[in-house]
Formats: C-alpha cells, structure tokens, sequence
C-alpha cells in the first residue's frame, strides 16, 4: 500500500507487480540530500550549486577505467523511496493527470532513476568520483555507468 493519498485523475496499480529480473548495485551516491529536500530534477540540482559523488563498490571499480574529469556519463539509479504502484498521477505542475510512462516522476513501477552527469574528478583507488550535481537522496543505490555518446545518443533529425 502507498503512503501517498491519490489526488483527483491518479491511479493505483491494484497489486506489486512479480519481480522479473534481479540487479547487483554497482555502488552508492553521495549527496547532500534527503527526501524532503531533495531536487526533483538535475537542473534543480545544478541551480542548488552542491555537488555529489558516486562510490563505486571494490569489485567493479576496475570498470572505472578511462573515465576522466569533465567527462559526461550517464548514470541509472534505482530510487528506492519511490512509491511503486502509481500508472495516472497528477503532478503538482500539470493541469490534469497523465499516465505516469509520460512522466519523469521518480514513483513507477520500477523506479530506476536516470541522471546525466559531468565528472569533476575520479579516484578508482577508492572508487570515488565526484560528479557536478545529483538529484538522489544520500545513499541511492548505483546500478550502472556509461559514457555519453553524443553521436548515439541523440534524436534522428
């Protein structure tokens, strides 16, 4: 059950869904944040100024090879706070409600949070790599890495 109360339009998934698949978390992001402060996008983020940093766990740390400061990457995280059972939900900044695959809100049935980042410094050392902004709460579990590629990761025209 939600600890949320539906607000007019929204609507509750009747049951948890089955778990299909198992993750290995690749580590823990480092902020500032906690749920009541936390910025709902990274633009926010950026305009708070405060930067965060990713701790990569030992086993995975030789992944971080060639990654350098001012690189751009791509980080998935699993925002787990997140409410599971929303499919409608009427935001504060929308006039009605919409189904929540056209949202970028962190309650979904599997809340994987998704944050383009630029790396300020890496130690693969110790697994740290400070990066520019986060909107994650401290301790959001890391469930991967990858470089931005602006060439793929782009729109068709």
């Amino acid at each position: 059950m939600s600890r949320f109360e539906l607000r007019p339009g929204e609507l509750r998934l009747d049951a948890s869904p089955a778990p299909d698949a198992a993750l290995s978390f690749i580590g823990r992001i480092e902020s500032p944040w906690s749920l009541q402060d936390c910025p709902k996008n990274l633009h926010a983020a950026r305009e708070r100024g405060t930067c965060a940093a990713l701790v990569v766990a030992p086993a995975f740390r030789p992944a971080l090879d060639g990654i350098a400061a001012g690189d751009a990457l791509v980080l998935l995280y699993w925002m787990s706070e997140a409410p599971r059972d929303l499919l409608r939900q009427f935001p504060r900044h929308r006039d009605s409600a919409t189904g929540t695959f056209n949202l970028r809100s962190p309650v979904r049935p599997n809340p994987i949070g998704l944050g383009v980042v630029r790396v300020l410094e890496i130690d693969i050392a110790s697994g740290r790599v400070g990066i520019d902004a986060i909107d994650a709460i401290d301790g959001t579990p890391l469930i991967d890495i990858k470089p931005v590629a602006p060439r793929a990761d782009c729109l068709p025209d």
